[in-house]
């Protein structure tokens, strides 16, 4: 039997399924007003990036280069481009260099929105840990209210305490030093 919680006071109770649906779609919402809100540039970033990742722009080239190396390679034609085909690769070079600037601005973009996602999910952690702490404080005081020892138990004691993002960043850090100074085995 799946459990039931209360969405909304006034409503019908929802299944925790229909919860994670809601959460869905308002993720789902909220990339949505972030594309739009794209500018022009990123747009056009986009799709080029999409465009040329995609088997298609490969198919286009292959008939490309195919078809510039045969015309400047039939006998008979008028080679525009004879061999060594110095103006393919300057063609080719500069396809290059643009197509690495808009793959560059597609991923700065993309890594916009990741950083708004990490954001978003530090804030909610954040906010659980200290739902979390609030509700072990209201337990040990619902605990000592019943007569109930817990006063003995040390994870409760550590668990219960206010978490410092600080601390935590702190000790990360320090622990990346000691990897960064510790000499790799072998």
């Amino acid at each position: 039997m799946p459990v039931i919680f209360s969405t909304d006071p006034g409503t019908a109770e929802a299944s925790a399924d229909d919860l994670t649906q809601d959460n869905v779609e308002s993720m789902r919402r909220m990339e949505a007003q972030a594309m739009d809100k794209r500018s022009r540039a990123d747009r056009i970033a986009a799709f080029v990036a999409t465009f040329c990742g995609s088997m298609p722009f490969v198919w286009l080239h292959v008939l490309i280069f195919c078809t510039w190396l045969g015309w400047n390679s039939w006998p008979g034609l008028r080679h525009f481009d004879p061999y060594p085909y110095t103006f393919l690769t300057l063609v080719v070079s500069l396809e290059a260099i643009f197509l690495s600037a808009f793959i560059l601005i597609s991923q700065n973009y993309e890594l916009r929105v990741s950083d708004r996602r990490n954001q978003l999910d530090l804030q909610i952690n954040l906010l659980t840990e200290q739902e979390n702490t609030k509700t072990l404080q209201l337990l040990e005081q619902i605990a000592a209210k019943l007569g109930v020892d817990v006063s003995t138990d040390a994870d409760l004691r550590f668990l219960k305490q206010v978490t410092h993002p600080e601390k935590l960043i702190a000790q990360i850090e320090q622990g990346q030093q000691k990897s960064l100074a510790k000499p790799p085995d072998g």
